[in-house]
């Protein structure tokens, strides 16, 4: 999620305690338009805030699929928003190392307790930061307490100066420990992309294959997420797609589309499709033995900054839980970079879901970033309430 557009999130993270009291999903009502009408309204209520396109799919635990579109996919040209356009997954990769991660516990090749030096000796040093303390399970529920420090534009002339710049995994971890952590391993909350850098590198020490490909053979083929692949170093995207843009400011909106994502070890373009299949599989228990997708569930409260974004939520392994309107919660993991934020959801039976993807990111200001979280978020809300009645 934090991917920081590259600070689309962090700003919000950030300022998020100045806005917090007024920040709540949509309730959504037991009598109304029909999922597929509610859909539309929602994403066109995203298009109103004023971002330039959006696209949703929902899927219903009998398989049917509703789909709705707003907005355009080029400013340009004005051509239209497609349904099944590609756009940068981001941080809802996380939910993917993570599946990897649990998968290797499963098969005795690793310990959610080894610690950072049992597989990356030396590599968590510096400034306080020691990996001998610090373990797998706090990587993945980022209670590591390690810093981040990704590199990222915040202006027009950042965007052009950086957006082809390549990094190495080892280098973002360097300007992580360059930092002295954000409190002891354990004792605090705080989301850390570095986390699933070095997961990422344990990923490959543990299988000799770089992360990327273990994605692919485990969780990717699996599914059938023919539509989801990986972007390496290439700054373009697989068409179609929308283009995607940064609003900086009062009349500096530029299209971002063309760059090179920081971690790019773990960047995958995908599609509302591809997400709601993810998403179905894995709470179905097709990517995990019951017991380990029994731990991938076992949640911490988030920070409080972060309650303001996600209200009600919790952190498990690679894996958000935020609260239904009609009862009961939700798994999920956003995604946002680039120009692309895209939220999504899924029951805890895996019988229903939801993805939106909106290609602006309007990060200009807090209550601009907040308004476009909640918007989205009201949308998953009335997508997996559909049908049910509201108990508060």
């Amino acid at each position: 999620m934090i991917s920081t557009l590259r600070k689309h999130f962090a700003v919000a993270f950030g300022v998020a305690s100045l806005l917090g009291a007024g920040v709540t999903t949509s309730v959504a009502q037991p009598a109304g338009p029909s999922p597929a009408e509610q859909l539309r309204q929602d994403t066109e209520a995203i298009h109103a805030l004023g971002i330039s396109g959006v696209q949703a799919r929902v899927i219903a635990p009998d398989g049917r699929q509703s789909v709705a579109t707003s907005g355009t996919a080029d400013l340009n040209t004005g051509r239209p928003v497609l349904s099944d356009g590609s756009f940068r997954m981001a941080s809802t990769s996380k939910t993917l190392v993570a599946t990897v991660v649990l998968q290797l516990k499963a098969e005795g090749r690793l310990s959610l307790g080894d610690r950072v030096d049992r597989w990356l000796p030396g590599v968590v040093r510096g400034n306080g930061n020691d990996g001998s303390r610090i373990t797998v399970r706090q990587l993945l529920q980022h209670t590591s307490g390690i810093h981040d420090d990704l590199p990222g534009y915040t202006t027009p002339e950042e965007y052009y100066q950086q957006r082809h710049d390549v990094y190495g995994p080892e280098q973002l971890v360097a300007r992580a420990m360059a930092h002295a952590p954000d409190f002891r391993p354990g004792k605090g909350w705080a989301y850390s992309n570095t986390g699933y850098i070095l997961l990422g590198m344990i990923i490959q020490k543990a299988t000799g294959h770089p992360v990327h490909q273990e994605i692919e053979d485990r969780v990717l083929r699996p599914l059938g997420l023919d539509q989801t692949r990986w972007t390496g170093t290439s700054p373009t995207l697989p068409r179609p797609h929308a283009q995607a843009y940064q609003l900086f400011g009062p009349g500096s909106r530029v299209d971002v589309t063309d760059q090179v994502p920081v971690d790019h070890e773990t960047s995958f373009a995908t599609t509302t499709r591809d997400e709601n299949r993810l998403l179905r599989g894995l709470l179905s228990g097709r990517l995990l033995p019951p017991r380990q997708l029994a731990e991938m569930k076992q949640t911490v409260p988030v920070s409080a900054e972060v309650q303001t974004l996600w209200p009600g939520g919790r952190y498990g392994l690679g894996l958000v839980e935020r609260p239904l309107t009609c009862g009961g919660t939700y798994w999920s993991h956003e995604g946002g970079d680039g120009g692309y934020v895209t939220l999504n959801g899924v029951t805890d039976d895996g019988r229903r879901s939801a993805a939106v993807s909106m290609s602006e990111a309007r990060g200009d200001t807090a209550q601009h970033i907040l308004d476009q979280e909640n918007a989205a978020s009201a949308l998953i809300d009335h997508a997996l309430c559909a049908g049910r009645p509201n108990t508060p």
